[in-house]
C-alpha cells in the first residue's frame, strides 16, 4: 500500500531558516536516490510520524512535492534526545520494479503451550532481513507460537513458502525458542562467567560496530 505526504521544496538551507519552519512543526528532509538528483524538502513533522506509526517503517511513500509526485521510503531519521523530537528525516528513492533488501520486524502470536509447562520462551531474533519489490515488502512477520512446547523452536527455514518476499537470513537460525528454566539458569551463568573472565596481555578485543 502506497500512502501519500506532502513536501515543500525547501531551498534556504541557513540554520535561522531550519529553525523557523521547525518552530512551525515542520522539518527539514533530504530526497535521494540513484542517479537522481538531491533534493531538500520539508514535511510536517505529525503528519510523517502518523504515516510510520500507522504503516510502519518500510511503507512506501508517495511523497508530493508541490505537484510532482515521487515514491520514497523514509531511509533515517533524527530525534533530539532531550525534547524526543523528530529534527530530520532522510527519503530514499525507490524503484517499484526494482527489489531491495530490507529489514522486517518479528511479531509473535499467541502463547506457547510450552510456557503454561514451565518454559522459559525466549526471541533471538526481532528483525529478519528480507528481499522484494517495494510494494511486497511486509509490514511485519507474523509466527504463531501456541504449538511450541518445552524444547521446540521456530527457526528461518520453518518459514512458510510461497510469499512475495525472500527471507536473506541462514535458514538455520532460530527465531524464537522454548527452553527449559535449568537451561537458562546455565545460560545466563555462562554468560556471567565470560563477564569476569580477565582479558589476556596483549589481546585484542574485536572492533566495536558504531
Amino acid at each position: 500500500m502506497v500512502v501519500k505526504l506532502k513536501a515543500e521544496r525547501r531551498d534556504d538551507l541557513k540554520k535561522s531558516s531550519t529553525k523557523a519552519i521547525r518552530d512551525k512543526g515542520f522539518i527539514p528532509a533530504v530526497v535521494y536516490g540513484k542517479a537522481k538528483d538531491t533534493m531538500t524538502v520539508q514535511v510536517d513533522s505529525i503528519e510523517l510520524l502518523k504515516t510510520v506509526r500507522d504503516e510502519g517503517r518500510n511503507a512506501i511513500i508517495s511523497l508530493d512535492v508541490e505537484g510532482a509526485s515521487v515514491d520514497v521510503m523514509l531511509h533515517d531519521y533524527q530525534v533530539e534526545p532531550i525534547k524526543n523530537q523528530l529534527v530530520h528525516a532522510d527519503f530514499y528513492i525507490v524503484d517499484m520494479k526494482q527489489e531491495m533488501d530490507v529489514l522486517v520486524p518479528v511479531h509473535l502470536e499467541g502463547e506457547a503451550k510450552g510456557q503454561k509447562e514451565g518454559g522459559v520462551l525466549q526471541q533471538p531474533q526481532y528483525e529478519l532481513e528480507v528481499r522484494a519489490k517495494p510494494a511486497d515488502i511486509p509490514e511485519e512477520i507474523l509466527i504463531d507460537i501456541s504449538d511450541l512446547g518445552v524444547g521446540d523452536s521456530i527457526m528461518v527455514s520453518d518459514l512458510k513458502d510461497g510469499k512475495n518476499y525472500e527471507v536473506l537470513e541462514d535458514e538455520n537460525m532460530t527465531i524464537v525458542a522454548v527452553t527449559a528454566p535449568d537451561q537458562v539458569e546455565d545460560l545466563e551463568a555462562d554468560e556471567q562467567q565470560e563477564a569476569v573472565e580477565p582479558e589476556l596481555v596483549g589481546q585484542k578485543g574485536s572492533d566495536e560496530k558504531e
